[in-house]
Order: structure tokens, then sequence, then C-alpha cells
């Protein structure tokens, strides 16, 4: 199954589900598509759409699923890693009112660079992404959580 995660931010992400659609209609992804959409109204014969899931049920989700193509929120991409699933983040841009700015090219741009993602840009086709991720050996993720609380503290500590 693959897991498509649209986020929670409240203006519509149509653009990758009418792609991923196309792709399933030709067949071209065999696989079952699960969507959690958010507040992006879509309907699809191709599709299984659910608007918002449970913390519970979408860390249930993110285990069950073979890839995870989600819009570029931190916190999307980030535990897609951690739980170890290859991840196609594909930045919400301001230019199609799918964001108030384009703070998630950034966002990709840096998990790429890093190896941690494919990214789907609009100047691409989805399915020559799709086709690689398939290949894609992403580079572990690791937080600098523990080493910038350690920073805080020894700071906090000196003052």
């Amino acid at each position: 199954m693959i897991l498509v995660l649209l986020g929670t931010h409240e203006l519509p992400f149509e653009r990758l589900l009418v792609e991923l659609e196309k792709l399933k209609k030709r067949n071209v992804i065999e696989e079952d598509i699960l969507v959690q959409a958010g507040n992006t109204p879509f309907e699809s014969e191709f599709l299984k759409i659910k608007d918002f899931v449970t913390y519970e049920e979408m860390d249930e989700l993110y285990d069950k699923a073979s890839i995870i193509i989600t819009h570029a929120g931190t916190g999307s991409v980030i535990t897609g890693l951690k739980k170890g699933k290859k991840v196609i983040a594909v930045p919400r841009l301001k230019k199609y009112g799918e964001h108030n700015d384009d703070h998630q090219l950034e966002l990709a741009s840096v998990f790429e660079q890093n190896n941690h993602v494919l990214v789907w840009n609009d100047d691409q086709e989805l399915e020559s992404v799709i086709k690689a991720i398939e290949d894609f050996n992403p580079e572990p993720f690791n937080s600098k959580r523990a080493q910038l609380l350690s920073v805080l503290e020894d700071f906090i500590e000196n003052i």
C-alpha cells in the first residue's frame, strides 16, 4: 500500500491526487493507494480517501506502507524517515494556491540534498519519480534533537 499524506493545512492540494489517479488508472501504480486528504475534497474510484485519521491509525498506516508520498511538511516526512520508509516529498506551492508561501520547497530541498527523500517538483513527471523510488536507498535520518537539547541545557546551566 502506498500512503499519501496531504496534511491538515486549510488550503486544498488536488494536484498530487490528480496525478496519482492518472497513474493508477493507467496501471503504472498497481498497489492500493490510501490518501489522508485533510482539507482537500477529492472523490476517486481509484484512490481510497480518508479526510483525517487518529494518531494511532496514522502510526499503523505508516507501518503498513511500502512508500510514503507526502506534502513536504516536516512532521510527515520525518515520521516516514524514522520508520525507515522510502519517502517522496511533494512541496505545496503558493502559485497553485496550495500554501501561503513556498517554505515547503526549502524543506524538501534540504531533505533531498541529504539523500533522505526523493522530491516531485512541478517540472517533472510523477511517474519517473515513482519509478526511481524503487531503487532509491535513502540515507538514514538521525535527528539532531538530543544535540540541540544538550546545547540548550549547557546554556541554561551556565547563565
